[in-house]
């Protein structure tokens, strides 16, 4: 007689461009299915970067439980391999507890964070909110993204390349052996082009081809995958908007505490957005005015992005905002149906 195969766990993700509202919907989610929200957000990781990360505040949690939220000190470098083991850790989807990936120590910030029952040993169900597309495909499907020994000599040979030659000198190598990951990766972001070499250099196998074996797992996760969005003029919209609240609320002060501690713009914390264009603005680079201008161009670019990378994935529910009339209690309705039809809810 044969088993019946054993059930996968659930787990959702609401994701969506920047600024289309996904903290309050996933607020309203959460409440009404008793689930508790992992951070997929490369820098609300983050502490001491509130404002530049429109970092969910304590009140605005309205009692839902929140993990992957300033569990980081700016210095800490956060990737896509400590966001895997860390969101593990706060599903219970792992035996031991994280404590340090690849040399990064992970500090938790409160009490809380450091429970050693994961969310399913609670009975509750894990809700990925985030717009960092590349973390939430790490987790859904189990991704190992960089497999392959790391080569210390070889990778400070590629390091001191770059400064001797520029980045883009190391990138036109990447094109050489690997052109979809250079396609794929900007040259500006140095260490990835680095990694995608190390890994050529070790395998002999294009990272590029790995990662798209890699993506065609199926999910080990029961999984309802949201994308919330909205229309693109009033998404640019409520960019625009964002972005001159984070001013008014004390930006530049931000970063500008954030400079005095030491923090450059060559860490992985720095380089988000809000960040390294303030830092421009503090180095006399530009006018605040030319900075703000930049921050607003670079993040509708930055939402143009996200949703070019969530139209390319499997299995996935676009909730467009304006089809419901904004209304919040229609939107969750329509999840919960979802949820309940893929037999995630009762």
């Amino acid at each position: 007689m044969t088993q019946l195969a054993e059930k996968k766990k659930p787990l959702i993700i609401l994701t969506g461009p920047t600024a289309v509202g996904k903290t309050a919907a996933s607020i309203g989610l959460a409440k009404a299915i008793g689930g508790e929200i992992i951070s997929a957000d490369s820098m609300q990781v983050y502490r001491h970067m509130d404002i530049g990360s429109a970092k969910i505040m304590s009140e605005e949690m309205d009692g839902v439980k929140h993990h992957l939220i300033d569990v980081l000190e700016p210095e800490a470098e956060f990737n896509v391999a400590v966001f895997q083991k860390m969101a593990k850790e706060a599903m219970g989807d792992v035996s031991d507890q994280v404590t340090e990936v690849k040399g990064v120590k992970l500090i938790a910030a409160k009490v809380e964070d450091v429970d050693m029952e994961g969310i399913y040993e609670r009975g509750n169900i894990p809700i990925v909110v985030g717009g960092t597309g590349f973390y939430i495909q790490a987790l859904l499907y189990d991704i190992d993204f960089e497999k392959g020994e790391e080569n210390t000599e070889y990778r400070r040979k590629l390091e001191i390349s770059a400064k001797e030659q520029g980045a883009q000198a190391l990138h036109d190598r990447l094109r050489e052996v690997d052109s979809k990951s250079a396609d794929a990766i900007h040259a500006n972001n140095v260490k990835r082009v680095i990694r995608a070499l190390e890994y050529y250099h070790e395998t002999g196998m294009q990272i590029s081809e790995h990662n798209e074996t890699e993506r065609g797992k199926k999910s080990p996760y029961q999984f309802a995958y949201f994308v919330l969005n909205d229309v693109r003029s009033h998404l640019y919209e409520r960019i625009d908007q964002r972005v001159d609240l984070m001013v008014e609320q004390g930006l530049v002060e931000e970063v500008a505490a954030l400079k005095a501690r030491g923090c450059t713009r060559e860490m992985v914390s720095m380089q988000g957005l809000g960040y390294k264009e303030i830092l421009d603005y503090l180095d006399g680079k530009n006018s605040l005015e030319e900075a703000v201008t930049i921050l607003k161009r670079d993040t509708r670019h930055f939402a143009k992005r996200q949703l070019t990378w969530f139209r390319r994935e499997r299995d996935v529910n676009w909730i467009q905002k304006e089809e419901f009339g904004y209304d919040e209690e229609k939107i969750l309705q329509a999840m919960l149906a979802i949820l309940k039809e893929k037999e995630i809810t009762d």
